[in-house]
């Protein structure tokens, strides 16, 4: 062999120094990640230890060594300040501070017993005057409130009726509670005999009550008697001019804030004519500006026909007496 193929030779690599398969590479990858989670393990063990040692004593001391900052740090993290308890407040931390409801409450009594005073103690209209909670951007300035019932509804006797007027509130719970006002006030206006309410079972809420579920069927008939006459239903022979079947009662279409006219000269004849009519859906279809006496009427219902019925009563009962029971402002007593 000649001396450059010899030298050509030595400076090859042998085969035992060429790059390994690849199931070296993945056995030597899982090597080293065992040994780096040992030793992982073998630290943070380590840091406990110490931790838990140098925990009652100074840290800086001859336990801890070159160590002592490095758990510091590891304390510092570790632990963590327990939350704290409601006896642990402060005692100027009361129920409803973050809100201050209870400042709220305190500036609000003394014309909530004002009110209260005027409205038990004095009956003339005159006397009822504006306080900070009766405030409205409808209000003109300098204008007094009153109550819109006192003195505008009459109570002369109610001539023989039209017919039977049908109505379905739809919307929400305060939508039928304005659809039931309008209600009364357009059986009224047209001279009718209003059978209860039905609730339209509306896709959002998906709620099945009645309108006897909620409000006392009993109190509204009672208040209203003078004023509109209500049923719970419809007579037998009024049915069975309809085969039994409420469908076949015409439904009378209103738009949307209908004046007092538009009952009176579309909706009165039809009723005349068949003695019963329905109309459905009915929200919001009397308009806003009516007669004062309409107006009262509206009032009348929402303000005193409109009763919850008594399980939704008892419950409320029971729960501002727990609320007056547990306040801290007025040592539960209300006045």
């Amino acid at each position: 062999m000649s001396l450059a193929g010899a030298g050509a030779a030595a400076l090859r690599k042998p085969a035992t120094w060429r790059r390994p398969g690849g199931r070296g590479v993945a056995r030597r990858r899982v090597a080293v990640a065992a040994l780096l989670l040992a030793l992982a393990y073998a630290g943070g063990l380590l840091m406990f230890l110490l931790d838990e040692r140098l925990s009652g004593g100074s840290v800086g001391g001859a336990a801890a060594g070159g160590l002592g900052p490095m758990v510091t740090v590891a304390s510092s993290v570790r632990r963590r300040r327990p939350l704290p308890s409601p006896a642990d407040a402060p005692p100027h931390a009361q129920p409803g501070s973050v809100y201050r409801s209870h400042l709220v409450f305190e500036r609000l009594l003394p014309a909530m017993r004002d009110d209260a005073t005027l409205a038990s103690s004095l009956s003339a209209s005159a006397s009822w005057r504006r306080t900070m909670l009766m405030t409205s951007h409808y209000q003109n300035s300098g204008d007094p409130w009153m109550p819109c019932v006192n003195g505008r509804l009459t109570r002369s006797e109610l001539p023989p009726s039209n017919g039977y007027l049908m109505i379905e509130a739809n919307g929400g719970l305060n939508q039928q509670r304005l659809s039931v006002c309008d209600a009364v006030a357009v059986a009224s206006l047209l001279n009718a005999t209003l059978v209860i309410p039905t609730f339209h079972l509306n896709s959002v809420w998906r709620d099945p009550s009645k309108f006897g579920d909620i409000f006392d069927e009993d109190h509204f008939i009672e208040t209203l008697k003078e004023h509109v006459r209500v049923v719970k239903k419809l007579p037998e022979d009024v049915l069975l001019r309809f085969n039994h079947n409420i469908s076949s009662i015409p439904n009378m279409r209103t738009k949307a804030y209908s004046s007092p006219n538009h009952y009176v000269q579309n909706v009165l004849p039809k009723l005349l004519e068949l003695g019963a009519v329905r109309i459905a859906p009915f929200s919001n279809r009397l308009a806003q500006s009516v007669p004062l006496n309409i107006q009262a009427l509206r009032c009348l219902v929402n303000y005193h026909a409109l009763r919850f019925a008594e399980p939704i009563r008892i419950l409320s009962d029971e729960l501002v007496g727990r609320m007056t029971k547990k306040s801290l402002l007025t040592g539960g007593k209300i006045w």
